[in-house]
Order: C-alpha cells, then structure tokens, then sequence
C-alpha cells in the first residue's frame, strides 16, 4: 500500500483539529481579521510541510507550535508597523503643513483663490521641481499642453498677487512681466 493521498490526509487534519487550533488562536488574537489570518497561515503552512505534520493526536501540537510562531511573527509585524506609524507621524508634523501653508499671506492667499487644475500644475513645477515633460506625464497630456498650463496658471497667479496690490518685484521679473501680460 503506497503513501497516503495528500488532500485527503490534509482534509483529515484539518477536520480534526481546526477547532481547537482556532479555540487557540482566538484567545490570543486580537481581532477577528487578525484570528482568520493566522488559522489560513497555519492552515497554509501545514499544507506546505504535510510531510513533516506527525500522525495522529501529535499533530495537534505541532499545529498549536506553528500557531504561537505565526502569533509571535504577527505581533512583531503589528509592533514595527506601530513604531513606523508613530515615526511618521512625527515626521509629517514637524513638516507642519503644506509649502503653501508657509507661504507669505498674500501669496498663499493669491495661490488658495486658484482654481485646483492650477495649483496643481504650479506645485508640480514649484514644489516638485517638475520640468514640463514631467508635468505632461503625470497630467497625461502633451509637453505642450502642460507647457501652456502652466503658462496660464502662472499668469492667473500673478494677476491674483497684483489684486492685492502685492508687490510682484519680490517675486521676480517673470512674475511682474506675467501680471502685465493680464493687465
């Protein structure tokens, strides 16, 4: 008689023995999701090394074993995305805010009453440091059409500065020479 068919003695664990390997799991686990994540995980590791689960009521403790190191690995999955998450959130606060947030009031003022399609292609070319190809791929349009976007956009700003009687000296010649163009 050969070696028993692997699906079957498979099915045959697993009916035997994922009660108690989920009674297990879930006085340890900490959340619904996180106790179907680890019965699939053992579930899966058991299928994996089929060849190594012992017979009979031993393998029960050899599911309980891969159980606690899937926990074990869980856990110390769950505290470095904690410790990454509070890292980044320091991070972002110390940014405190967007480039436009720190902003002289006028010019963020100015920047804020654009409409969204030209802020967005002004801080693709300003905080970005996006050249106009660039803009076009991350728009999907042609280099020209960025190029005329952010021509526009820049005009629509400058004009917006000079209605507030901001002086546009401060901000370059581009500038000054682009709210004439408007005017």
């Amino acid at each position: 008689m050969g070696p028993p068919d692997p699906r079957r003695r498979f099915e045959q664990i697993y009916t035997e023995h994922y009660a108690a390997v989920a009674a297990y799991v879930r006085r340890r686990a900490d959340s619904p999701d996180d106790i179907a994540d680890l019965l699939s995980e053992v579930f899966t590791i058991a299928w994996r090394r089929l060849g190594e689960v012992p017979a009979g009521e031993r393998a029960l403790f050899w599911l309980y074993g891969v159980a606690r190191r899937a926990l074990a690995n869980h856990r110390r999955g769950e505290t470095r995305r904690t410790a990454l998450t509070q890292r980044l959130g320091e991070e972002l606060a110390a940014w405190a805010g967007s480039p436009a947030d720190r902003a002289p009031g006028a010019a963020r003022a100015a920047f804020l009453r654009l409409s969204d399609d030209d802020r967005e292609v002004l801080a693709l070319a300003g905080w970005e440091g996006l050249g106009g190809a660039e803009i076009a791929r991350v728009l999907g349009c042609s280099r020209i059409a960025a190029r005329q976007r952010l021509h526009r956009a820049r005009k629509r700003l400058a004009a917006e500065l000079a209605a507030a009687d901001e002086d546009l000296a401060g901000y370059g010649p581009r500038a000054v020479r682009l709210a004439k163009e408007n005017a």
